[in-house]
């Protein structure tokens, strides 16, 4: 039987790069000593401008920066995996790359993901700063047998991001998000979180920032659609024990993947 700790861990990221980092070392501690051997970081959590402007751009690193350096040393200091959202250079220089990077306790990437949705919607134009991520075959990563795939926030809203994750071999997606708050936003995340496990049966752990930006609510669903751990709207870290066996027994319930009669392909 393979069970892995996954925890979500939410907070509320701003333009303070060292304070950042401090909240995700405090995060990762906790959950850390609550069990987790996965941890799973929001959506820009190396630095957040609201709105996005040059100082997001100023922002970015690349992988060999301060802030991939600083999750690798965490991941080793406290033997665990992290995801986290950072602001990538990319090689045009008004915009950034919005990408995830997945780092190990042996101290490597294993990992990365770049926003392939990008956020122009209820009245946001996050493409004005972000270059979209190309399509390009999903990456996964493996925790104690578990394969971990990536996406991120706005691509909830389409599930083919993560049919395609799941063709690709992935038993968890992790979702780390900045899930901006308005009218049934909420009410949106928690749905779409909740629809992406179970048509895909398989388990999802999306962390949110805190409010006033966010709506919170970080969660790890099961292959079932059941809710086994959320946060509400303060910071925290809430760990889940994912196990492969409950994937199997769901899939001999309901094998919706193998009854279905569509594949996914790039438009």
């Amino acid at each position: 039987m393979t069970e892995i700790g996954v925890a979500v861990a939410q907070f509320a990221p701003t333009d303070d790069k060292a304070a950042n980092l401090a909240a995700i070392r405090a995060l990762v501690k906790t959950a850390a000593q609550r069990g987790a051997r996965l941890v799973v970081l929001p959506e820009y959590a190396s630095h957040f401008a609201n709105p996005l402007g040059p100082a997001s751009v100023e922002a970015a690193e690349s992988f060999d920066g301060a802030f991939v350096a600083a999750l690798t040393d965490l991941a080793v200091e406290f033997g665990v995996y992290l995801v986290a959202g950072m602001l990538e250079t990319s090689d045009d220089p008004e915009r950034f790359s919005n990408t995830l990077v997945a780092v190990s306790p042996a101290n490597a990437v294993v990992a990365s993901y770049r926003k392939m949705h990008l956020y122009d919607a209820f009245g946001q134009r996050e493409s004005d700063w972000v270059v979209p991520g190309p399509v390009a075959e999903p990456e996964t990563f493996t925790v104690d047998g578990v394969v971990v795939g990536l996406q991120t926030c706005y691509d909830l809203r389409f599930p083919e991001v993560t049919r395609r994750v799941v063709d690709a071999g992935a038993q968890l997606v992790v979702v780390p998000s900045e899930w901006v708050r308005g009218p049934l936003k909420e009410h949106h995340w928690r749905t779409f979180v909740t629809a992406r496990a179970l048509e895909n049966t398989v388990y999802v752990a999306a962390a949110d920032h805190v409010p006033p930006v966010g709506v919170g609510n970080s969660m790890v669903v099961d292959p079932m659609g059941v809710e086994l751990v959320t946060i509400g709207d303060e910071t925290d870290v809430a760990v889940a024990h994912i196990r492969v066996d409950r994937i199997e027994r769901v899939r001999a319930v309901n094998p919706a993947l193998a009854l279905r009669r569509f594949t996914v392909v790039p438009r």
